[in-house]
């Protein structure tokens, strides 16, 4: 099942989409919003899969042409957000850069911090930022939407709760972190609004390649229209999603509707520093990365992090090449 909201008032208006992402019908009768369905999803999803059987079929007349320009985030607004980062590739790299030891807890222990969740932006929506000199970057990553997970839940009780799964693009503003870090006091500045794919989907959609609580598949990223990563999301994930669930509930308990993104997919590409496109390897899911790696083996960065008017894409396609959660296709554009 696939699910959408088009924009609506704060929170969207609620949508069964079809599986080639076509599509849609509204499902008011059900459910307007999709924060609804999380707060009551034994009951109301057999609803809406009925619809989307339906959908899927071709025997829903009310259904219409689904355009994603036309979507906010699946959840335009959540309850929670957290963050984590389960591809420690990454961060060795960041780190290497910064010729800082990577404590060994960091295995088996995974980080996490908390974001924004008011003010998501849409799939296609423009990001608005005041300043290049911020270090304008973005991050391809895999999220999920848990249902109601009690404090302290086993790891397989975690598995059990994941209801939805999207694709993120958290944006990251890499010259303000730094200082930020340096206060003792993590994130706020420095990770404005995150953007979602225009569709959420059920882990069936992904069928053998959502195993062990990973997606194994390539998540794709267009920068300016070039492919820049198409790293595999099921290699190098450390933590898998009901290991971050867990961390996540073990002080606290979440409530339906919050979001655990996986941090950003990275693939060591049997090399120690991973490898870009040009020079056959499968590239990277942010620029941060390529400008470790520059610092690391020239002692600076060369490649620049993004501009006004440059684009960013991310998604994710199955095996025939049909895109699965739909992409997200942002433009930076300065805010006035």
């Amino acid at each position: 099942m696939k699910l959408a909201s088009l924009k609506k008032e704060r929170d969207g208006e609620l949508v069964v989409v079809s599986r080639n992402l076509k599509q849609a019908v509204k499902v008011s009768e059900i459910a307007s919003t999709l924060q609804q369905v999380m707060d009551n999803w034994n009951t109301l999803s057999p609803k809406l899969q009925v619809v989307s059987n339906e959908l899927n079929s071709g025997n829903c007349p009310e259904a219409f042409i689904f355009k994603p320009e036309q979507c906010s985030a699946p959840l335009p607004r959540a309850y929670q957000w957290a963050d984590g980062s389960a591809y420690v590739n990454h961060v060795e790299l960041v780190r290497k850069a910064r010729k800082v030891e990577m404590p060994e807890s960091f295995w088996h222990d995974p980080l996490m911090y908390q974001g924004g969740s008011d003010s998501f932006i849409g799939p296609c929506d423009d990001v608005l930022l005041a300043s290049e000199d911020w270090g304008i970057d973005f991050e391809a990553e895999i999220s999920v939407i848990t249902d109601d997970v009690p404090m302290g839940a086993s790891l397989e009780e975690c598995a059990d709760k994941i209801r939805l799964l999207m694709l993120v693009n958290d944006v990251s503003l890499r010259n303000l972190i730094p200082s930020e870090l340096a206060k003792g006091f993590g994130f706020f500045q420095s990770k404005p609004s995150s953007s979602f794919s225009p569709v959420a989907i059920t882990p069936d959609e992904l069928g053998d390649d959502w195993r062990d609580g990973k997606v194994h598949l390539p998540i794709l990223v267009y920068l300016n229209n070039e492919l820049f990563g198409k790293a595999n999301a099921g290699i190098d994930m450390t933590f898998n999603f009901s290991q971050l669930i867990s961390h996540a509930v073990k002080t606290r308990p979440l409530n339906a509707g919050a979001i655990i993104g996986s941090g950003t997919v990275s693939n060591k590409q049997n090399t120690d520093y991973g490898c870009s496109i040009k020079d056959g390897g499968v590239g990277y899911s942010c620029i941060a990365e390529v400008r470790m790696i520059e610092t690391i083996r020239d002692g600076n960065p060369s490649t620049s992090f993004m501009n006004f008017g440059d684009r960013v894409k991310i998604e994710i396609n199955d095996k025939t090449g049909q895109s699965i959660f739909g992409a997200i296709d942002q433009k930076i554009v300065k805010h006035n």
